[in-house]
């Protein structure tokens, strides 16, 4: 075990130091570009913002796309689910309070990067057998003029889009809360990602539009629940978020403590996973929209942010009103968060696994059908085949190590995807136009000589 122990805290040391320093750079640097460049809109327009939530389904394209809003809550399955219940808790285990704010610096700058990425994504989206299809790695042909770069984004997106961490949490709360052998848990529960999955994009739009509004409702209720009982802590909590957000948090209780560069590690790159900020997979979900206009649909992305980082704030205050965070590496997130709902509600060792079964399979499955569309992409033949096989190895193998080593593969793949991407965007910024302000732009159907017209130019 000492070459893999060696392995995992090289890997572990290269993921500080890049969500440390060149990750926080990345998305600190577009971020407010992006945000000077186009006004703070997703601050200043959040009213028109949800305004488009209401009405941005009345005026699209039925023969190719799928309806706006289950492309929106399909978006919001892949950002909202264990990431924010479980992820964030173990991101404020190792980085300790101040995590909290490094996730909350990073909605408002991270959300105009997801809105642009898909914005780009729909704007050099094409249409093939009748859908459109879009993504990262058609618009960054038009960005390096290259295939080098859309083919690594397509490979580490094959990677990213098998959700071996999710599969990994649910396994073991299911396990732990019902008493039931690991391995007679994975084959129905693989056979379920599977049956959705077969059904592409559209099929998991569908399961997920009906799953994530009853998601957020009921969870963010109990929150609140508790959050309401111990009010008189919330002066307390955030004077130790935004203190331990600058200095780093002494050792305290089970807590081994953490300095600064590894809350902002924390903190910067759970948000960037629990929000999917210039990964690249929403642009291919959202190009798969029928609406007409990319101003529009990434609009509502800007939403999707907001509301994957305040549900993301309740688990965290429910946590540190509890004071279980200070149990540090000591207890898996699953059981932690389970255990702080217990203290209030009844039977969580029955409902916490199927609640987090339903949030992570949501996940899961739009994760999936976006490497599906990758595989597809890098073979058009065998492409989906070989990813099936693939995924089904992976979800297996991972399903019996600590939750940290499948959630660390996530965070490095995800690095070298957003390194690619956010350079991308950057190239290709004056191709963006921020919704609300002027005259919007009209939506063309592109095809592959179009966009090789674009790139030679």
């Amino acid at each position: 075990m000492s070459l893999y122990n060696d392995i995992l805290f090289y890997l572990n040391y290269l993921d500080t130091i890049y969500w440390g320093y060149v990750g926080f750079l990345l998305v600190a640097f577009l971020g407010i570009y992006l945000s000077i460049k186009f006004q703070f809109f997703q601050i200043f327009k959040i009213k028109d913002i949800i305004h488009e939530f209401f009405k941005v389904g009345r005026n699209f394209d039925r023969s190719k796309g799928i309806h706006p809003l289950k492309i929106f809550f399909s978006s919001v399955g892949g950002m909202v689910g264990i990431g924010n219940v479980v992820g964030i808790i173990t991101a404020v285990q190792i980085g300790g309070p101040g995590s909290l704010f490094w996730v909350w610096l990073a909605a408002p700058l991270g959300a105009l990067i997801k809105y642009s990425e898909i914005f780009l994504g729909m704007k050099y989206r094409i249409t093939k057998n009748n859908t459109f299809e879009g993504g990262p790695m058609y618009y960054l042909k038009a960005a390096f003029k290259s295939k080098f770069f859309p083919i690594t984004v397509a490979i580490l997106l094959c990677v990213y889009g098998v959700e071996i961490y999710q599969f990994n949490v649910i396994c073991d709360s299911l396990s732990d809360n019902m008493h039931i052998n690991k391995i007679l848990i994975i084959p129905p529960f693989l056979m379920m990602v599977l049956y959705a999955c077969r059904g592409g994009i559209k099929r998991v739009a569908t399961i997920c539009s009906i799953l994530m509004p009853f998601f957020m409702i009921f969870y963010t209720s109990m929150c609140f629940f508790i959050i309401i009982q111990n009010f008189s802590l919330i002066r307390e909590v955030l004077a130790l978020v935004f203190k331990s957000a600058f200095t780093g948090h002494a050792a305290i209780g089970g807590f081994a403590g953490s300095s600064l560069i590894v809350a902002i590690k924390q903190g910067i790159s759970t948000a960037v996973y629990s929000g999917d900020i210039g990964i690249g997979y929403d642009s291919i979900i959202n190009s798969q929209s029928g609406n007409k206009d990319p101003s529009s649909q990434g609009s509502l992305a800007v939403l999707g942010i907001f509301i994957d980082n305040f549900i993301c704030t309740l688990s965290i205050l429910v946590v540190l009103m509890s004071s279980l965070w200070q149990t540090g590496t000591q207890m898996e997130g699953s059981k932690l968060i389970q255990l702080a709902f217990s203290k209030y509600f009844p039977y969580m060792n029955v409902f916490m696994p199927f609640f987090i079964f339903l949030t992570g399979y949501s996940t899961i499955i739009a994760y999936f059908a976006v490497g599906i569309k990758c595989a597809s992409y890098l073979s058009p033949k065998k492409g989906d085949k070989i990813y099936y096989l693939y995924a089904i190895f992976a979800l297996i193998f991972f399903s019996f190590f600590s939750q940290r080593v499948p959630l660390l593969i996530m965070s490095l793949s995800g690095a070298g995807l957003i390194s690619i991407n956010l350079i991308g965007i950057y190239i290709l910024r004056d191709k963006i136009q921020p919704p609300f302000m002027g005259e919007k732009v009209a939506m063309k159907d592109a095809n592959e000589a179009q966009i090789k017209e674009v790139i030679e130019q």
